[in-house]
């Protein structure tokens, strides 16, 4: 019997360390509230901290991305991977 607990208990334990790691990966829209003077750094978009790298690619198609303009971000294992100018419309409530 305590086999069989041992057993569930290690799977439970993976099967939640898998559903963390899908949770930390996330994709939203939210108003550019600050960001550094360059690219890296932290951001603050909807009110989340968001921590831009070199790596992270800044798409500025729909206008520059700075303070007041709407943003989508995909966020990668805690990390910014794209942060992309939204319409305005994209923000709205």
């Amino acid at each position: 019997m305590k086999k069989h607990l041992v057993v569930a208990f290690a799977v439970a334990s993976i099967t939640s360390g898998i559903v963390q790691v899908a949770v930390a990966d996330d994709d939203f829209y939210g108003i550019v509230e600050s960001r550094p003077d360059g690219k890296v750094g932290t951001w603050t978009v909807g009110g989340r901290s968001v921590e831009v790298t070199e790596s992270t690619d800044l798409d500025e198609d729909n206008g520059p991305l700075k303070t007041g303009t709407c943003a989508d971000v995909d966020i990668d294992e805690g990390k910014a991977e794209e942060i992309e100018s939204a319409p305005a419309g994209k923000c709205s409530k």
